[in-house]
């Protein structure tokens, strides 16, 4: 149980190295082909901005949704997002059956700013990150961060340049996480979430959904010790018995501690070992159901890897074992087969607190009193909307778009009075309706749109990012 570092035996704070991305020591960073200096021309770039030279990252697994389910997916989370609080309310159930099906891709970012409470949480404290964003931070978690950058998902296009606006952003997010929590600090596992988090969204959004993270959904799993990530580690072992007993008793025959299988699934939430594929998935339904998913998919893994004599045929010993989960079969962590296998297994909230409260008092039995004090942990996005009060305009979708064609015949000052005049007049007599624009473009604007303004808000549309992430 004293274990606190990760499989590829790194450790998670304070420690000189760093993560890398092969799990072996080495690092991507050192390649310069890898981190933007130099780029192949010929090198293409994946759906999910990767291009290329890591096997997890590979789509060859990816489920390929027809253009009209898509479509009509989008319409429905759209719907849902415009009243968000009715659904999380009384259709909670449909809301959790969409996230099984996968969030499209288009408003996926925004879906995971609703389903974590990083909308309310960034509507409740307006301008705090700005306020975070202009401080210095603290030396010694600024120097660290630093170094960590660029080993950061490299073969994706977003983080491939040194200084790049990707490594930037996760730098912003990180430094502010410091400063926000100058209690907790940083994590090197942090860092590969609020990257994810920052393929889907701006750089204010990312940090809200990661303060979520941290608070609500994993707490502690960051925190000097590690102690809440062994804790779960001894979850996932008792709740393996019940699923796989042979499983269960060749780890412990081994002597194979939890935390040297799980430690960077759980604190990474899997994005350093799925395919990409089935990192979104997962996702999807993590935010929207809490900690259970990254229990029901790492007892996956675990029953399909070790879960019969005939798969353990060769592997008698600690390392063949450990190389085992290090090197999993594609199979089974093939996009629908994984989440097939989710939904099948049915572990539930209460079985899990139960489980962590007896774990608890082995704790305390064999090590006393846990030294961090996390609050208790919220299992999934109904349970944090409930405990955090909110009103309707704290998840109204803004800022609304109003699009003048340039295209318009330009009209001489008389005449635009005159117009403006009777548009007011229309107004007061006929109040209209804000109108929520679901696809605003994914890159810089065009000249064409110079002229864009935004109802409620000061900023040009090229300065407010959440509109760039849907």
């Amino acid at each position: 149980m004293a274990r606190t570092e990760l499989s590829n035996g790194l450790n998670l704070r304070d420690n000189p190295e760093k993560l890398t991305e092969n799990g072996t020591g080495s690092s991507y960073g050192l390649d310069p082909e890898v981190n933007g200096n130099v780029v192949p021309g010929e090198t293409k770039v994946d759906k999910y901005g990767f291009t290329g030279g890591a096997q997890q990252y590979s789509g060859d697994s990816a489920e390929e949704v027809p253009t009209e389910v898509l479509r009509q997916r989008e319409a429905k989370w759209l719907e849902m997002l415009n009243s968000w609080d009715k659904w999380m309310a009384k259709r909670h159930k449909k809301v959790k059956e969409r996230c099984q099906k996968g969030i499209p891709p288009s408003l996926r970012g925004r879906a995971w700013l609703y389903l974590s409470g990083g909308k309310v949480k960034r509507e409740l404290n307006p301008g705090k990150f700005q306020k975070l964003d202009e401080e210095q931070g603290d030396p010694k978690w600024v120097d660290i961060i630093e170094r960590d950058l660029h080993r950061q998902f490299p073969f994706h296009e977003m983080f491939a340049a040194r200084g790049g606006h990707g490594q930037k952003d996760l730098f912003r997010v990180l430094k502010a996480y410091t400063l926000y929590r100058p209690d907790e600090g940083y994590c090197q596992a942090q860092a590969p979430v609020a990257a994810v988090l920052l393929m889907h969204m701006p750089a204010e959004d990312a940090f809200w959904v990661l303060v979520q993270i941290c608070e609500k959904y994993l707490p502690g799993y960051y925190s000097a010790g590690l102690e809440a990530i062994q804790l779960d580690g001894e979850i996932l072992y008792a709740l393996l018995q019940q699923v796989s007993s042979v499983a269960y008793r060749h780890l412990k025959k081994q002597k194979l501690e939890p935390t040297l299988c799980m430690t960077e699934w759980f604190m990474c939430i899997f994005s350093r070992t799925l395919p990409w594929a089935s990192v979104l998935r997962v996702w999807d339904m993590f935010l929207c159901e809490g900690v259970k998913i990254l229990f029901k998919v790492g007892l996956v893994l675990l029953k399909c890897t070790l879960g019969s004599q005939q798969k353990l045929k060769d592997c008698q010993g600690l390392y063949e074992t450990m190389e085992l989960l290090r090197t999993i079969n594609p199979q089974y962590m093939q996009e629908s087969f994984l989440v097939h296998e989710i939904i099948e297994l049915t572990i539930s909230e209460t079985k899990i607190e139960k489980e962590h409260n007896a774990q608890l008092r082995r704790w305390k039995e064999s090590h006393g009193d846990l030294r961090c004090k996390s609050p208790p942990r919220m299992h999934g996005a109904k349970a944090i909307m409930t405990s955090e009060p909110h009103s309707k305009q704290h998840l109204k979708q803004m800022p609304a778009i109003i699009v003048e064609s340039p295209l318009a015949p330009k009209m001489d000052v008389n005449e635009e009075n005159r117009k403006t005049k009777e548009e007011d007049e229309m107004k007061t007599a006929f109040p209209s309706q804000e109108l929520i624009n679901p696809y605003a473009p994914s890159s810089d604007p065009s000249p064409l749109f110079e002229h864009i303004t935004l109802k409620g808000s000061k900023e040009s549309l090229s300065s407010v990012e959440q509109d760039t992430y849907l």
